[in-house]
């Protein structure tokens, strides 16, 4: 106790250094916190980005991921309603869930012959109810920028396409964009262009009488022995997705839609079946077993388990970036403290020989000396870790509260700026214990340097 009196007293003697020391390590804690939070919304955020539209896990045919993007047909996944069936009733895997959907994913051409214009896509057959549960999933209460798909309840022959197929395809209407034209190109002017065969083919997937729908368009694709097959689809909204890479390709359709065009009257099949978790940590466990599962029931198809991370190599890449970028900035600001605090502390000693050499006169040991100067860096660092994070929580609560806003490369839209410093406690702690580490390391050499004064030596400095 008396010893950190003494500490106290000390730091107290010098106050305009003590607050020069202190400031600086302030700057220095909000500046890591502040980044940090950055980084953590990012990484937080594209994990539920992630898992909410590709689930935790999927079950693909082998060699689905790397080679069968484009042939659903080679890479289908049959009986798929009886594995799924078994996945739910499964009673190790039944409480870690809240969704298990199958999906298809098609490539095709789509066309609005009446304006004359076509664009390949890349179509994804679902079951919309289901998709917009798994929108709903945010274990980690981040901004989500996840809209339902207005698919749910409609018509079979529905559509929601990205803004750019839309711009592409002419369909203004949807777009309500003043740049937008709908009028026919020079090739098909003159009225409707639906080639002969195509719409031949069209009229033998119609059920009903023809509709009269300005966003009605024809989607064809390659069935599972190679021909054509084309459906007649009411294009109903068009989605921003975020990326124009996938803007200009996007399409979603109902699930039995994409079958029919894919496998026509052969038993329907799915690329996929996506498993989203109620948390991230009970990946390890439900990806064991599934396989296990999948081996005992289903060991006559080819299958394998992929986490989200391994189905968007993307997260890992952000992820590494954004913790070099971190660690960096960490240890640069972490260097910087610790000189500070270590020329504080040397000058300290050197201010201060005198008064070393009368506490060892009077009977204080080495250890005592030692300790007296480390008790002050003590104070100094949990003082400084407790004022910077109050004012990174009080800097993240501005920023978040800014409404600044930002395009990240490749996006169609920006995103908030925000930061995630007391949501993140990992971040937290972490911080805060390596700043006041870095001023014990930094104390620690000026304090075995007074030491080890002689007590003579050090009565009679000047």
């Amino acid at each position: 106790m008396n010893t950190l009196k003494l500490a106290l007293r000390n730091l107290l003697r010098n106050r305009r250094r003590s607050l020069t020391t202190l400031l600086a390590m302030i700057v220095g804690l909000v500046s890591i916190l502040t980044f940090g939070g950055y980084r953590s919304n990012i990484i937080y955020g594209s994990l539920t980005g992630f898992v909410q539209h590709t689930g935790h896990l999927q079950i693909q045919h082998s060699g689905y991921f790397l080679d069968g993007g484009d042939n659903p047909t080679a890479y289908g996944i049959a009986d798929y309603q009886r594995m799924i069936a078994a996945i739910k009733r499964d009673p190790e895997l039944a409480p870690m869930l809240t969704v298990v959907t199958p999906t298809l994913q098609l490539g095709g051409i789509a066309g609005n012959f009446s304006a004359g214009v076509s664009r390949s896509v890349m179509a994804i057959g679902l079951v919309p109810e289901e998709r917009n549960q798994m929108l709903q999933w945010n274990e980690f209460g981040v901004v989500s920028y996840a809209k339902p798909l207005p698919l749910a309840g409609t018509r079979i022959d529905s559509a929601v396409v990205g803004t750019g197929v839309a711009r592409k395809l002419k369909l203004c209407q949807l777009l309500k964009a003043s740049d937008c034209s709908a009028a026919p190109t020079s090739a098909a002017s003159g009225g409707n262009a639906t080639p002969d065969d195509i719409a031949a083919l069209s009229s033998l997937e119609q059920t009903g009488p023809a509709q009269v729908d300005p966003n009605r368009i024809e989607m064809l694709a390659a069935t599972a022995h190679g021909a054509p097959n084309v459906a007649s689809l009411s294009v109903i909204k068009a989605n921003n997705m975020g990326i124009k890479a996938l803007d200009d390709v996007y399409m979603a359709l109902h699930l039995p839609q994409a079958q029919r065009l894919i496998y026509g009257s052969q038993p329907p099949q799915v690329t996929a079946i996506i498993v989203q978790l109620r948390h991230t940590a009970q990946i390890p466990a439900a990806r064991q077993r599934l396989a296990m599962l999948l081996e005992k029931e289903f060991g006559n198809q080819s299958l394998e388990v992929l986490d989200f991370k391994e189905l968007n190599p993307i997260y890992g890449q952000t992820n590494q970036f954004m913790d070099s970028m971190f660690s960096f900035i960490s240890l640069l600001i972490g260097v910087i403290v610790l000189f500070t605090i270590g020329n504080t502390m040397s000058t300290a000693v050197v201010e201060r020989t005198v008064e070393i050499g009368t506490l060892r006169a009077m009977g204080l040991r080495r250890a005592g000396i030692r300790r007296l100067f480390l008790c002050e860096a003590a104070l100094l660092g949990l003082a400084g870790a407790a004022l910077g994070v109050i004012c990174a929580l009080l800097i993240a609560y501005l920023i978040n509260h800014s409404g600044w806003s930002w395009t990240p490369p490749g996006y169609s839209y920006a995103y908030l700026i925000l930061v995630r410093v007391g949501q993140d406690m990992p971040l937290l702690i972490g911080s805060v214990t390596g700043m006041v580490a870095v001023t014990l390391l930094s104390a620690w050499w000026p304090a075995r340097r007074a030491a080890k004064f002689e007590i003579v030596d050090a009565l009679r400095h000047v």
